[in-house]
């Protein structure tokens, strides 16, 4: 709609202002030395909230970081959208390999360069942008709430509490999010699923001290080399992981379904060139889009033990740690593959060493049904702005909370990205297109359009 483009290029400087205002605030959920930041961050997203349009906003307390809650009903009589986004960010180190301060947004290359650019504050933030344009030219066509977190990087582990403490005030239609990426701007896609999340911490335990390394190597078992081959034993020669029952119940896609999957656009020399590889690695008999975002898997995200500071100490360590992910896919259960894990893990051990395993958190996968209205909506969306419908993809990425809004409150979820998978998330220089930023802004207004549309 007209009326809606002319807002937004009046407008366009500023949306992109408040955007860069909201990424100098360094909201890290995970560490708590920035817990104020993150509380400053939560009375931001409610002022700008409120500046869109958004009646009823708070900023609501939970046992960790607030949650942001606004909403605007026109009618009770028509649809209801609830927008979900989280304002909360992974940790900038390491710092060193900034090219620029984390939480000091600079533009280059018409990239948005800070911590929070596409994971999530550009993304989310394109809804309160949307939402503003529809409020202010008096065009909204449906009811819109607002639910934005501050614990997502950390497992979102009270926003299920309030979920359930507020299914009245949470009552919608369809929930809608922008925290995954599309393809690319030239081939726009929608994400029908995503991959659940596991995600435990081992440490490994040999003498009750660090030992000089000469007194002790060879006759005492080193806690870090146990660990290492412990880690690597998880993964056989075809990269197949080896937790007995791992695969167990993972939901074996169709050739068909393989092949419409694979049809996608995909430029594998561009993709090794782009991360800096000569070789791809992985599950043997699939292919690089399959094993993203269809099959289950298991990294290390760290690990550490004994002397890791500037020049020599020959130590053999008392302790080992390293922290593992594993990515789920449809039928896998998290707190079961969690449990598999650590039984596996302990009975690997080698009695010259002691284990102990933890379970951090976790969530389980997701599918959106194609034929959904509000899928079919966003579609309609993509093809409105884009000039082409969007490619069907499944994301590798987890968002745990999304199998929760089914459970609690019987919603089906559309996962409208704009961001892009080479934007750096959860690693220094992370960068979010502007052509990105304004194009979700420019095509969520139609889908609450379609939505409103088709929902009659």
């Amino acid at each position: 709609m007209q009326v809606w483009k002319d807002y937004q290029v009046t407008h366009k400087d500023r949306f992109l202002e408040e955007l860069l205002e909201l990424l100098r605030i360094p909201s890290v959920s995970a560490d708590s030395s920035f817990s104020k930041d993150v509380k400053t961050c939560a009375e931001a997203v409610k002022l700008r909230l409120q500046e869109a349009g958004a009646e009823n906003v708070e900023v609501c307390p939970t046992a960790g970081h607030p949650i942001v809650y606004g909403e605007k009903i026109i009618n009770p009589a028509l649809p209801t959208v609830l927008v979900y986004g989280h304002y909360d960010v992974q940790p900038a180190d390491p710092l060193e390999l900034w090219n620029s301060g984390p939480f000091e947004p600079v533009i280059k290359d018409e990239k948005i360069y800070a911590r929070g650019s596409a994971d999530d504050k550009g993304q989310f933030y394109m809804h309160v942008k949307a939402f503003e344009t529809m409020a202010k030219t008096n065009t909204l066509p449906c009811n819109i709430k607002f639910m934005i977190e501050g614990e997502e990087e950390v497992g979102s582990a009270n926003l299920g509490i309030f979920i359930k403490e507020n299914k009245e005030r949470l009552k919608a239609d369809v929930v809608l999010i922008s925290d995954t990426a599309m393809l690319s701007l030239e081939n726009p896609s929608l994400d029908t699923g995503l991959r659940g999340l596991s995600y435990m911490e081992v440490e490994v335990t040999g003498p009750n001290r660090d030992l000089h390394s000469g007194v002790y190597g060879g006759a005492v078992a080193n806690p870090a080399t146990i660990l290492c081959k412990m880690i690597a034993s998880l993964h056989d020669e075809n990269n197949h992981i080896t937790i007995p029952g791992f695969y167990d119940k993972v939901q074996e896609l169709s050739k068909e379904e393989r092949d419409a999957l694979n049809a996608a656009p995909f430029d594998e020399a561009e993709y090794k060139a782009d991360l800096g590889v000569d070789e791809l690695w992985g599950e043997k008999g699939y292919t690089t889009i399959e094993r993203t975002g269809i099959r289950p898997t298991l990294e290390v995200n760290g690990i550490w033990g004994g002397y890791t500071g500037e020049g020599s100490k020959t130590v053999l360590p008392s302790k080992a740690s390293a922290k593992i992910s594993m990515r789920l896919v449809p039928n896998q259960d998290w707190k079961e593959i969690s449990a598999l894990f650590q039984a596996h893990f302990e009975k690997i051990a080698p009695k010259s060493v002691k284990v102990k395993v933890t379970t951090h958190h976790g969530g389980s996968p997701y599918v959106t049904p194609t034929d959904h209205v509000a899928f079919k909506a966003a579609s309609e969306a993509i093809k409105a702005t884009f000039g082409k419908g969007p490619i069907p993809m499944r994301g590798g990425g987890s968002i745990p909370i999304v199998a929760l809004f089914e459970k609690e409150l019987g919603l089906k979820t559309i996962l409208m990205g704009f961001g892009l998978d080479s934007d750096n998330l959860h690693s220094p220089n992370e960068k979010y297109g502007l052509a990105n930023f304004y194009k979700g802004i420019e095509t969520i207004p139609y889908f609450h359009k379609y939505f409103a549309e088709m929902s009659k």
